[in-house]
């Protein structure tokens, strides 16, 4: 259910992005910079980040949409369970491990956040680009997880795949022309 009482109970983002065209075209087309246009890092690997970011915050419906989409563009099923459950031990190729525990201390606890934290970034092989890339997709994500559950906006787990399907056939632009203005 969403708390906006002018949705239907059982809307989904897609239904608020709708309903307020104004601030969601914007906000879609930064998703679209951010998690599909060219990065050091893979669509996989961007979708990866914003599942595990919004598992770190209990996010279900980020979370769920975020793994669903990434397991689309190839992350092994099961790998962001692992990864949210141990980094150190889950499957997570080695370079990508330090992109993530900086992911964790900047959703958990950003403001000790440090200079060595970005040197394991770049000691894995990761040059700047990679890390402003990193980071865009953690602060987004903590931001559409407060957006999600500020509003009230839960889906069914039947809702993940097909929102991962039109993700990763259409990308975010293809949600954002669907906007009236």
């Amino acid at each position: 259910m969403t708390y906006l009482k002018s949705l239907p109970a059982d809307s989904a983002l897609l239904q608020v992005f709708e309903a307020y065209p104004r601030t969601s075209r914007p906000l879609l087309e930064l998703h679209e910079s951010v998690l599909r246009e060219e990065s050091p890092f893979t669509v996989a690997e961007r979708e990866l980040m914003a599942a595990y970011v919004s598992g770190l915050n209990d996010c279900t419906y980020c979370h769920g949409i975020h793994t669903a989409t990434a397991e689309a563009f190839g992350v092994p099923e099961g790998l962001l369970a692992d990864a949210l459950a141990d980094l150190e031990s889950a499957e997570v190729d080695q370079k990508l491990k330090p992109v993530l525990r900086y992911l964790g201390i900047l959703t958990r606890t950003p403001a000790l956040l440090t200079p060595a934290d970005a040197e394991a970034v770049y000691a894995a092989g990761w040059d700047e680009r990679a890390l402003h890339d990193a980071v865009m997709v953690g602060a987004l994500f903590n931001f559409m997880n407060r957006m999600v559950e500020g509003l009230g906006v839960v889906a069914d787990k039947s809702y993940f795949p097909v929102s991962a399907a039109r993700l990763h056939d259409h990308g975010y632009h293809g949600l954002a022309t669907r906007l009236t203005p």
